[in-house]
């Protein structure tokens, strides 16, 4: 009997090409987003075939993939229009940690490494158990803003809102929490962030490099805090911006230190 696993896989985005070389079964994999940076490997081994919104459809189908995987409705027109054409594409659409959990978890049973799935599941939760006790200590909570795009300005995911309240912040828009489209998270005025004063700034400009000068120049900003006490940092898209491990490993520990260092600095003053 043939395989019933999928032994011929494009992985539109990065997160997918990151799980399946973690539960080691990256020989199945034949096509990459050009965005992929985890594993650094991946992206000598394997052949570039999409950005994010963009993807070559008649390289896609002349390379004879049994599955295509991708994200969200950005790359529902990408789908469709590979789905027209015969190809089976599965779009990940989970946009929480629980969801990050679930695609790690569907992903395993598509490559036949249940097993290895759920171990990485539980070592990823096991570290995030332990930065949760941490916070536990934490006497404050700084008021943390976190910036995805800067025109026009919007707000975090929904992931990385509950990264950042695990690792010990307050979320200035918790609301962001429910809305997964970019177009629902616009802060249509900046001078809501100035008037929520935040303690922190997080930038993730969405694969564009953060210009620092861009923000400091905008109106009433001196008055912010975060601004005052340069409490600025720039996390990487392609670590807290894909809804995969390197968000939930990476990004966490970079997230929770910056909350860290910020109360020991506070409570010291």
């Amino acid at each position: 009997m043939k395989s019933i696993f999928p032994e011929r896989i494009i992985c539109l985005t990065e997160e997918t090409t990151e799980t399946i070389y973690l539960l080691g079964e990256q020989k199945r994999i034949i096509g990459i987003s050009g965005f992929t940076v985890r594993p650094s490997k991946a992206k000598k081994e394997k052949k570039k075939i999409c950005t994010f919104i963009d993807a070559n459809i008649d390289e896609i189908i002349s390379l004879n993939p049994d599955l295509v995987i991708g994200f969200s409705d950005i790359q529902a027109d990408i789908a469709q229009k590979l789905i027209k054409r015969g190809v089976t594409v599965w779009i990940n659409n989970y946009r929480d940690i629980n969801g990050i959990f679930k695609m790690i978890g569907q992903v395993g049973m598509l490559v036949n490494q249940i097993e290895k799935s759920n171990n990485l599941i539980k070592e990823i939760n096991t570290k995030l158990e332990v930065i949760k006790k941490k916070v536990k200590n934490f006497k404050i909570k700084p008021k943390i803003y976190f910036e995805e795009w800067y025109d026009p300005i919007i707000t975090n995911i929904q992931w990385v809102s509950e990264i950042i309240e695990l690792c010990g912040g307050e979320n200035i828009f918790p609301a962001s929490k429910k809305e997964s489209l970019a177009k629902d998270r616009v802060i249509k005025n900046s001078e809501i962030i100035v008037e929520k004063n935040p303690d922190i700034i997080l930038v993730s400009w969405s694969g564009k490099k953060f210009k620092k000068d861009r923000l400091l120049k905008r109106r009433g900003w001196d008055k912010i805090n975060a601004v005052k006490n340069d409490n600025i940092y720039e996390v990487s898209s392609d670590i807290i911006l894909q809804p995969g491990p390197a968000s939930l490993t990476e990004g966490v520990n970079i997230i929770f230190n910056i909350i860290k260092e910020w109360i020991n600095i506070t409570n010291k003053n």
